[in-house]
């Protein structure tokens, strides 16, 4: 699997109700219930992915993450998972207080767009960076909200969800080892992974 889902399934215990968005063909969801006996659901917009998920005998539907969430009822998964799609959803704030409307934890990964390299790409070059973690060119890419570590953590504080964990790390799955200093990790971390609760009312 790819790294930040073997991050995130470490992050999973065993029998978790879990629902990932945008599972693509379903890895992730195949590993936790061979692994962790989970019963584990997926919701895919690209058809090609959720067919191949669902012949594998995944429990996976084809839908849209801006628009299908709604339909789900309150508290139904224990955790939420939205690995590297955030950026790629009309209403990533909706997706957000969606998901932890129907989990009770949601877990969300993302490239991060203020990496060193990204910065130093974008001011030598003036053109859009292309690298191993944003590895399309800007017209091809289906990132529509890129954001950074900083971005994300501001906008949990301003929407009142409590960061349970956090960590940054790089493609070649060296976890950044600022854990208490997100400045840092939003300038050397390739990638993001947030483990995510509501306040207690």
């Amino acid at each position: 699997m790819r790294l930040d889902l073997r991050l995130i399934a470490g992050m999973i215990p065993q029998g978790a109700r879990v629902l990932d968005i945008g599972c693509g063909d379903g890895a992730l969801l195949e590993h936790l219930t061979r692994e962790k006996g989970a019963d584990a659901r997926g919701i895919e917009i690209d058809m090609a992915e959720a067919t191949r998920a669902v012949a594998a005998g995944l429990a996976v539907i084809h839908g849209d993450a801006d628009a299908d969430l709604e339909h789900y009822p309150d508290g139904a998964f224990d955790y939420v998972v939205l690995s590297r799609t955030l950026q790629a959803v009309e209403r990533p704030r909706e997706v957000l207080r969606q998901m932890l409307r129907i989990g009770t934890r949601a877990i969300v990964s993302f490239p991060n767009f203020g990496h060193w390299q990204m910065r130093w790409r974008l001011l030598v070059t003036g053109r859009m960076p292309d690298t191993e973690t944003w590895n399309r060119p800007w017209y091809e890419t289906p990132n529509i909200h890129p954001c950074t570590i900083k971005d994300f953590v501001a906008l949990c504080d301003q929407d009142g969800y409590v960061v349970e964990e956090w960590l940054a790390a790089d493609e070649h799955g060296l976890r950044a080892p600022w854990r208490k200093h997100i400045w840092l990790a939003n300038l050397f971390g390739e990638q993001a992974l947030f483990l995510l609760r509501r306040a207690a009312r």
